[in-house]
């Protein structure tokens, strides 16, 4: 495997991600901000974060998948999520255990940021998330 995954100890706990990934494989993926509403250029559901962290993560498995690789090869994820304030911590969870065995998402995330910004590419859009993997 291409990717491992470490949380050394004296680091936050307990976070939903691992704080360090070490990538020793020969090609690196980065994939574009993808959001709830890309597949089949549907509409995001308006107002329901949690569908739109689940759709986003499903555009994200369709664009690793394109290169080759799955969840199990991500390095790093990074969402970036309108008018963020930590009441919404549990939605936002409840998008990515909606789709955690459909996508074959582990236990634990990748290393991880959760950004809060004001807006998004389109008024609606309430998540787009960015990842970076490594495949042998």
């Amino acid at each position: 495997m291409a990717v491992h995954l470490l949380s050394p100890t004296g680091l936050a706990t307990p976070v939903p991600y691992h704080h360090v990934s070490v990538a020793t494989g020969t090609k690196t993926i980065s994939v574009a901000g993808q959001t709830g509403g890309s597949i089949g250029n549907r509409t995001p559901e308006p107002g329901d974060l949690a569908t739109q962290v689940a759709e986003a993560l499903r555009n994200v498995a369709i664009a690793l998948a394109g290169a080759g690789a799955t969840f199990a090869d991500t390095t790093r994820l990074t969402f970036y999520v309108t008018a963020w304030e930590q009441s919404k911590m549990s939605e936002f969870l409840e998008g990515i255990e909606a789709v955690r065995n459909e996508l074959k998402i582990p236990d634990l995330l990748p290393p991880a940021s959760l950004i809060g910004v004001q807006i998004l590419f389109e008024p609606g859009v309430l998540v787009e998330i960015e990842a970076t993997a490594v495949v042998n």
